[in-house]
C-alpha cells in the first residue's frame, strides 16, 4: 500500500518539479542559438544523461505556451528538403531568461545552505 502511494507522490511532485524546469532549459539553450523542436528534445536528453526527455507533446505545449507569453518565436526554414520549424528568444525572452537564472541562482544557494548537496 505504502509503495503505491509513494510512487504516486514521486510522480506527481517530479512532473510539478520538472514542469517549470523545462521551460526554463528550453530557454537556456535558445539562448545560445536557434533549434527545431527535435533538436531541443535531443540535446535536453544528451546533457541530462537521458534522464530529462519532454514527451514530444510536452515539449510542443512548453514552446506554444513560450511563443504566446512573446518569450519565443518561430520561423520555418527547409533541411534536407523537409521543412522544420526553428525556435529562437525574442528580445523579451532574452530579458526574462536573465531574471529566471537569478531566481534559479536564489534556490540553488538556498538548498545548498539547507544541506542538499550538489552531485
Amino acid at each position: 500500500m505504502l509503495a503505491g502511494k509513494k510512487e504516486k507522490a514521486l510522480k506527481k511532485l517530479r512532473k510539478d518539479l520538472r514542469s517549470g524546469l523545462y521551460s526554463y532549459m528550453v530557454l537556456l539553450l535558445l539562448e545560445r542559438e536557434e533549434l527545431h523542436g527535435y533538436a531541443i528534445r535531443k540535446r535536453l536528453g544528451e546533457l541530462s544523461g537521458g534522464r530529462i526527455v519532454p514527451s514530444e507533446g510536452a515539449l510542443y505545449d512548453i514552446l506554444k505556451s513560450l511563443r504566446k507569453l512573446g518569450l519565443v518565436q518561430d520561423s520555418w526554414a527547409e533541411v534536407g528538403g523537409r521543412p522544420r520549424k526553428y525556435y529562437s528568444l525574442t528580445k523579451l525572452g532574452k530579458e526574462v531568461l536573465e531574471e529566471m537564472k537569478a531566481e534559479v541562482r536564489t534556490i540553488t544557494e538556498t538548498l545548498e545552505r539547507m544541506g542538499v548537496e550538489k552531485e
